[in-house]
C-alpha cells in the first residue's frame, strides 16, 4: 500500500492570495489524495531580508493596484466574499501564534479558514486580541485562554522556527506549497500543479 504525499501549505495571514488557497486546499487535497500540512509563517522577516519594509503590492503601487482588482476576479470566480481590508498588510503576529498553537487540533483548519474570512471578507483588524478571541469563541473554545497559551515562550519559539525554515526552503511569499521531494511553487494558481 502506497503512503499518501503530504504537501506543506505555507501561508501567511496578510497573504492575499492565501485567502482564496486556504479556502479552496482541502476539497482538492481529498480529491487528488494528498494530505495538507498547514504550515503558518511570517513574510515580514522574509521581506526584510529582500529589503522590503512593507508587502511589494504597497512597495509597487500599480502591482498593488492590480492584485486587488485581481483578486475580486479571483474570489469572484470562486464564489468566495471579498472585501478589502482598510488595514493592509495586517499585523498577523498573533493569529499566526494561536495558528501555531492549534493547528494540531481537528478545528485549526476552521480557525485559520475563518481568520480569512474575518480579514477579508468582514474587513475586521486580525490584529486585535478581541477579534482572534471571538473567533476561537465562536468555534466553541476559550479564547481568551487560547490567546494566553499563545504567547507562550515554547510556542513563539515555534513560529519563529517556522519563519525560519520557511527561508531556508526559499520561501519569498505566500501561499507556497512545497511537496515531498523539495519542489516549490508559489501562489494560488499553482496549487493543483503542486497537488499534481
Amino acid at each position: 500500500m502506497t503512503a499518501t504525499p503530504t504537501l506543506d501549505f505555507w501561508f501567511e495571514f496578510a497573504s492575499t492570495y492565501s485567502y482564496p488557497a486556504a479556502m479552496r486546499i482541502g476539497g482538492l487535497a481529498k480529491a487528488s489524495r494528498v494530505a495538507v500540512r498547514w504550515r503558518p509563517f511570517l513574510l515580514g522577516p522574509i521581506f526584510k531580508e529582500l529589503g522590503w519594509a512593507t508587502s511589494p503590492f504597497n512597495v509597487y503601487p500599480t502591482k498593488g493596484r492590480y492584485m486587488w482588482r485581481d483578486l475580486e476576479r479571483t474570489c469572484e470566480a470562486l464564489g468566495l466574499p471579498f472585501a478589502k481590508p482598510a488595514l493592509f498588510p495586517q499585523n498577523t503576529l498573533l493569529p499566526a501564534r494561536v495558528a501555531t498553537l492549534v493547528l494540531g487540533q481537528d478545528w485549526g483548519e476552521d480557525f485559520c479558514r475563518a481568520v480569512y474570512r474575518t480579514e477579508f471578507c468582514d474587513g475586521h483588524n486580525i490584529a486585535e486580541p478581541e477579534v482572534i478571541a471571538q473567533i476561537l469563541n465562536n468555534l466553541g473554545q476559550d479564547g481568551d485562554g487560547i490567546i494566553q497559551k499563545a504567547q507562550s515562550d515554547a510556542n513563539k519559539s515555534q513560529l519563529r522556527a517556522n519563519t525560519d525554515e520557511a527561508g531556508k526552503r526559499g520561501i519569498f511569499g505566500a501561499p507556497s506549497f512545497v511537496t515531498p521531494d523539495g519542489e516549490l511553487f508559489w501562489g494560488n494558481d499553482r496549487l493543483e500543479a503542486a497537488l499534481e
